[in-house]
């Protein structure tokens, strides 16, 4: 099946090519599975369109060691011309002065058509892009529609009391793995925090400065936490160890458990495994009844431009970045793999497509209104020094409590000291330089 659509862009790209010999340039990314070949497809698609500039596009593996190749291939003069970071990576990487901030070598894209959602969390303090948004994600809820009924629950779930309810329904009825989650820090932490309207750090999580400290052992996440770990205890939750698949995604995608937390960007698996067998249904995060609801973060990654490269390497930079930025291979990559789109025109491309109702789309509509809801200071993201490794801080520290070692409060105790601990470090190696 042709995924990315050619003709629209080949003209615009084909403009101005010259008799110049094509200009070499490499792309790294982080991702593997559906969301790699919907990559390698854009960049195969891109070098078919024209002839003037071929891109190279280098899987790492993962976004925590595409970061940490890049920084070491950056000290050695050997970097990428374009690198895809991932969101926790934000301030370590602005700070870095590995990289020139995408607006400012393309100051004529209208970046204003970037949905709030995906600017938030990669602009300046003073509204400029610092990176392009890529492969956005966020926070989404899924059901399996066809178990749920079968359980008697004929509504989709909004709130966690009513996921409660219905879990409580499922275990009655049977169902061994009622809700599923793998407790990770974006999910349980980040994407809880941001639409509750709760903060996560001081200095509205960093952005106003260096010198924040965790609040997260002070807010209600500790209740929701304690919640999660008590409803484990009696069936009604489950960790992805506890499953048969081993992991979270995979449990819920078997038909092993009928409803998760997950990123838009799991969607298209979803879809696939499901394919005959079930109904899979995605809506927004839920809220608990006191709270209002505010947005989730975007999630996945952006596109940086790296500093040391010839005009002609950054130009064709920017050829590329202008052909990803096209509404049809934004669309494209939604349908492909689930990530939302980025630019505010995509959605009328899809209404005027005539397929807004199909599956492929599903993420798109539901993932830019959760990004999109009203916004306080403490959900436009998080700008915290070391926040990879903090990720693995509050992973270790609530694993303890999960296992009956210590108390919810308690490990969000510890990851608060722990994490405050790498905040001064950060703040100590970059005293005095201003925030962007």
């Amino acid at each position: 099946m042709k995924i990315f659509t050619l003709a629209a862009t080949t003209a615009a790209l084909m403009a101005g090519a010259g008799a110049a010999q094509a200009t070499d340039f490499e792309f790294w990314y982080g991702n593997t599975g559906s969301v790699e070949t919907a990559i390698l497809a854009q960049c195969d698609a891109f070098n078919a369109a024209q002839s003037q500039d071929k891109v190279t596009c280098v899987g790492q593996g993962s976004y925590e060691v595409s970061m940490q190749k890049a920084i070491a291939a950056y000290r050695s003069g050997n970097a990428p011309v374009l690198i895809q970071f991932f969101d926790a990576g934000t301030l370590d990487l602005m700070l870095s002065d590995a990289v020139v901030p995408v607006q400012d070598i393309l100051p004529d894209v209208d970046w204003a058509n970037y949905i709030d959602g995906a600017r938030a969390y990669y602009e300046t303090s003073d509204g400029r892009l610092y990176s392009q948004p890529y492969n956005a994600s966020t926070l989404l809820f899924y059901t399996n529609k066809t178990q749920l009924e079968e359980a008697g629950i004929t509504e989709t779930p909004k709130s966690w009391e009513e996921i409660k309810a219905a879990a409580e329904k499922l275990k009655a009825a049977g169902h061994a793995c009622p809700f599923v989650t793998d407790g990770d820090t974006w999910r349980v932490l980040e994407q809880f925090s941001a639409r509750h309207g709760l903060p996560i750090a001081s200095n509205h999580n960093g952005y106003d400065g260096l010198n924040a400290e965790y609040v997260l052992n002070t807010t209600f996440v500790v209740q929701h936490l304690t919640n999660l770990v008590e409803w484990r205890n009696e069936g009604l939750v489950r960790l992805g160890v506890d499953t048969r698949a081993g992991k979270y995604a995979d449990a819920f995608n078997a038909g092993e458990c009928a409803m998760m937390e997950g990123s838009s960007g799991s969607y298209a698996a979803s879809a696939k495994a499901f394919e005959g067998k079930y109904e899979v249904t995605v809506d927004m995060a839920p809220m608990y009844e006191d709270y209002e609801r505010h947005n989730t973060l975007v999630g996945g990654a952006s596109i940086y431009v790296m500093k040391g490269h010839s005009d002609a390497e950054v130009a064709a930079a920017k050829a590329f970045l202008d052909f990803l930025r096209q509404p049809e291979q934004q669309m494209a990559f939604t349908a492909a793999t689930g990530y939302v789109p980025v630019t505010k025109d995509v959605l009328g491309a899809i209404e005027a497509s005539g397929e807004a109702d199909a599956a492929k789309y599903a993420t798109a509509a539901i993932g830019i209104e959760s990004m999109n809801q009203p916004r306080t200071e403490d959900s436009r993201g998080v700008r915290l020094g070391f926040y990879v490794q903090f990720r693995e801080v509050f992973m270790e520290e609530t694993q303890k409590a999960w296992n009956g070692e210590q108390t919810m409060q308690v490990a969000l105790d510890n990851a608060k000291t722990r994490g405050d601990e790498l905040l001064r470090r950060f703040e100590q190696t970059y005293q005095g330089v201003k925030l962007p």
